[in-house]
């Protein structure tokens, strides 16, 4: 689980290690992560936990970490959950790329291709990739992908977001015929650790008002991706998300995806790019 030492992560591996699953809680601060499972022990003190030190704005710790784990693992349920939002300037990870889309998408994409040894060892994996609503924006169209032309935090937000939705879809197609299955997932709307990133007076304002009103909890906001990992009624390549009539809460099931977004022609050009950008060959 990445990102699991707050908000949608930390309550997703919650409640698997309840029901018994051993988690590894992935995250690049080692203290947050302690912290992350002693939360998970107190919800199951018998709980089997392991932590992994990963930095996804860094292909060296993306490497390292996910040699760890190709080495010695098998895993049935990969969560790529971690995410930056709305930065309020321009920043680069340590490889060059604009932050939120190195972060978002190509941290995972190459952390998945080396971790993938582990994914096959398993009798039936299944990877469950959070996405957001905000992939459907108008602003999230992956044309200049890492904003050199122009930057506006949520644009690049909502390219991240739809590169996860077209990324997954065609981590599906590439897997038709392998006992893997690879889901999307939109939480909704909930208040967690990527609202920090805002600044200004009318950020400073509307959270906590859309914290109180709008947004639900990190635990409402988990349903999708635990039902997305377990359920027996999904079907790989699907988009689920919130089945409430703003889609921000209520039962998960199949959401609409963003237009375009299942196109084969983009989801096989953003693979080649992501492959060539983080110099890592994934073949599932």
């Amino acid at each position: 689980m990445t990102g699991a030492n707050s908000g949608i992560g930390l309550e997703t591996a919650r409640v698997l290690a309840a029901r018994g699953a051993r988690v590894i809680l992935a995250g690049r601060d080692r203290a947050k992560l302690d912290g992350a499972v002693d939360v998970v022990r107190a919800a199951a003190a018998q709980a089997e936990t392991g932590t992994l030190l990963l930095d996804l704005s860094d292909l060296a710790s993306v490497r390292s970490a996910a040699q760890r784990i190709a080495e010695t693992e098998t895993i049935d349920l990969l969560f790529n959950n971690a995410g930056v939002m709305n930065l309020p300037t321009r920043q680069s990870t340590r490889d060059g790329f604009e932050m939120t889309v190195g972060t978002n998408h190509l941290g995972h994409f190459a952390f998945d291709a080396q971790i993938w040894p582990a994914v096959r060892r398993s009798a039936a994996a299944r990877v469950v990739t959070v996405s957001a609503i905000a992939a459907r924006w108008p602003l999230g169209k992956l044309d200049d992908l890492m904003s050199e032309n122009s930057y506006r935090g949520m644009s690049a937000y909502a390219k991240s977001k739809r590169a996860n939705i077209v990324y997954t879809l065609e981590l599906a197609r590439r897997t038709a015929h392998t006992p893997v299955e690879a889901f999307v997932i939109h939480p909704g709307s909930a208040m967690t650790g990527l609202q920090q990133h805002g600044t200004g007076p009318l950020t400073r304002l509307f959270t906590p008002l859309a914290a109180r009103m709008l947004m639900g909890s990190a635990a409402g906001a988990a349903w999708p991706a635990l039902y997305a990992a377990t359920s027996p009624d999904v079907t790989s390549g699907e988009f689920i998300g919130p089945a409430g009539r703003d889609q921000t809460s209520g039962t998960p099931k199949p959401a609409k995806l963003p237009k375009g977004a299942d196109d084969t022609e983009l989801g096989a050009r953003l693979w080649a790019d992501s492959e060539r950008l983080t110099d890592v060959t994934f073949k599932p």
